[in-house]
């Protein structure tokens, strides 16, 4: 699947994906500080699903109408990274074909997707 990851997601949930075969772009080895507009065009451009910890995009999609691939917000503050990574990569390879063009929040005890 095709990944690219807001600067807000842990290196290891990027190796791991990464490792699992799934080919990530990651802004923060691609271009550290652009806006969040900027990484949700970039985003289309790839045609990718947009890994995020930041809320805002939740507001770009739902209150301003912006068109994406699909967005999974990560909400496991506390976990350690490689926890977060295995979660994260679970929920992707169990879940991809709901995960397309859907708004999706991994949070410890859930997962919802819209």
């Amino acid at each position: 699947m095709k990944l690219l990851a807001d600067e807000s997601v842990d290196h290891p949930i990027v190796e791991n994906l990464r490792q699992h075969g799934h080919e990530v772009i990651s802004v923060a080895e691609m271009e550290p500080g652009i806006t969040d507009a900027e990484v949700l065009n970039h985003a289309n451009k790839h045609k990718a699903l947009l890994l995020t910890g930041d809320r805002d995009f939740g507001e770009l999609v739902f209150r301003h109408n912006e068109i994406h691939h699909g967005i999974i917000l990560i909400r496991l503050a506390g976990m350690a990274p490689n926890i977060k990574a295995g979660v994260v990569s679970d929920v992707i390879e169990d879940r991809s074909n709901e995960l397309i063009n859907s708004f999706s929040v991994i949070s410890p005890s859930i997962v919802r997707i819209r």
